[in-house]
């Protein structure tokens, strides 16, 4: 690139973890006033690379300049005062606290009387950001009642009040509807006009390309790449990001379709879900459209047990079903990969192989006493097959990539000898790469007779992966497609549009 005015420029960073050297000789510099996305494969480096600048990690070698001034960043704070905020993909806020009270936390603005906040004055200049950006977001909400979207609302609110000249967002997008993605991108191109400098980090190329000016890719702790992004293409980055082509992303599959596995009939839920009914056979991948709100993962949480049913029945391989508490799901045979795989999904504080057989010692005979050799063997063979990258079965959830804690979620559901699997965003904030493994093992599963029901925010996915595509709106079903014999933007219309 040429010599021109940089915001920031981090010099020959490297970083090394015990054996495991995550960042090699890295340089990367955004110029101000510019949005530079930040593009490579789960493990590549992205994540290390802005801890580094955030002050969460010292690097061990190289250095960091803010506006042409050398920084050291012992810690967040200091990162933070330098104009540097990071808006994180696992999101940091207080759930027993008001949203005012997270954008203001630790930086409370006090009254007049001796040790007392001013607690309208936070609310008031919370309220007047929301209006300026068009956030519909009551800054007196508990975070707790919030939606994943309005959180990522409120971490971006956070970084707003903190006067950030460099924003760091990573997978800001992976949470939100399409309506709330469109205007955080209008707020991304006013930030920019503003002078502000975006450091952009998601795995959605379209918004990559359609957002970034400068683009820069990682690979295995290197920059392999920068450019304008006006200079390259989606098969360029990809290609950069993998270090092959990416053909075939969505993998050919053709299943004969069996007899009905899964029968909802007219299902409701005190979580707003109403009157939904379908069916799934197997061998057959359904998908399930709706915007943010619509009600794709209540009609998940009805079907699994963790709200229970307020009407409707659920037939399962031709029983009728009465499960009220997830356990009772797990034991017929049905699994549900949540759309939160952080919170809800991964223990990430244990091992692999832990997470894996949680839920299945009894139906193992492990219920009273373990046999550990006869776990490790398991999960060998499951990791095996639907293709872990570990070092063992043993090591921490926490050393993997998101990709590969999906993979191992998947493997629980597998050792659970699952018939119907319920995926609730599977590919959320996972790379290129992983998603088509993920895809490829969607397929095998479909081959091997499995009934699958797939939500996702995103219409290729879904395209590309199902047989067919229900569409919710306001808790109801009210689309019913063959994917071949519909178009996105057919389903796009019965979502947003009232009929």
């Amino acid at each position: 690139m040429s010599d021109v005015a940089y915001a920031l420029s981090m010099e020959h960073i490297s970083k090394s973890f015990g054996p495991v050297q995550a960042l090699k000789d890295v340089t990367f510099s955004a110029r101000r006033g510019t949005v530079h996305a930040l593009c490579g494969e789960n493990g590549a480096g992205k994540s290390t690379l802005m801890k580094v600048l955030s002050g969460v990690y010292k690097e061990d070698a190289g250095r960091i300049l803010v506006d042409g001034v050398v920084q050291e960043f012992a810690a967040p704070g200091q990162a933070i005062e330098a104009g540097i905020s990071m808006l994180y993909q696992e999101l940091d806020l207080a759930e027993d606290m008001t949203v005012y009270e997270n954008v203001f936390l630790g930086r409370e603005i006090m009254s007049s009387i001796p040790f007392k906040t001013d607690v309208q004055a936070m609310i008031d200049r919370t309220r007047a950001l929301c209006v300026h950006y068009n956030f519909a977001i009551d800054p007196e909400a508990l975070i707790r009642d919030l939606t994943l979207g309005q959180c990522q609302i409120v971490e971006l609110l956070k970084a707003l009040m903190r006067s950030a000249t460099i924003i760091v967002m990573d997978e800001p997008t992976s949470s939100l509807s399409e309506g709330e993605a469109e205007n955080l991108f209008k707020v991304v191109r006013a930030l920019r006009q503003r002078g502000l400098t975006i450091i952009y980090i998601s795995h959605r190329m379209e918004e990559v390309m359609a957002l970034s000016d400068d683009l820069s890719i990682l690979r295995d702790g290197e920059v392999v790449h920068s450019d304008r992004t006006s200079q390259m293409s989606v098969d360029d980055v990809v290609r950069h990001m993998v270090g092959r082509e990416l053909k075939d992303f969505y993998p050919a599959r053709n299943v004969a379709l069996g007899a009905v596995c899964f029968e909802a009939d007219g299902l409701a839920s005190d979580e707003g879900i109403h009157d939904v009914s379908f069916t799934v056979h197997k061998g057959e991948v359904v998908g399930m459209a709706g915007l943010v709100g619509a009600g794709r993962t209540e009609t998940a949480r009805a079907i699994f047990g963790v709200q229970p049913l307020t009407q409707g029945s659920i037939r399962f391989k031709g029983e009728t079903l009465r499960i009220k508490r997830p356990e009772q799901a797990i034991g017929r045979g049905i699994a549900l990969l949540t759309e939160d795989r952080k919170r809800t999904g991964i223990c990430t504080n244990l091992p692999c192989s832990w997470n894996m057989t949680l839920p299945n010692y009894e139906r193992l005979g492990m219920k009273r006493l373990l046999n550990l050799s006869r776990e490790r063997s398991l999960c060998e063979a499951l990791g095996k097959r639907v293709r872990v990258k570990w070092s063992e079965p043993d090591a921490p959830a926490s050393s993997l990539s998101g990709g590969n804690q999906q993979k191992v979620l998947i493997a629980r559901w597998l050792m659970a000898d699952t018939e119907f699997i319920i995926f609730d965003e599977p590919t959320r904030g996972i790379d290129v790469g992983a998603k088509k493994e993920i895809y490829t093992i969607i397929n095998e599963l479909a081959a091997a007779g499995k009934a699958q029901l797939l939500i996702s925010s995103e219409l290729p996915e879904l395209f590309g992966v199902c047989d067919r595509i229900l569409v919710m709106r306001r808790g109801t079903l009210v689309g019913d497609f063959i994917t071949k014999e519909t178009t996105p933007e057919q389903v796009m219309h019965i979502a947003a549009v009232e009929a």
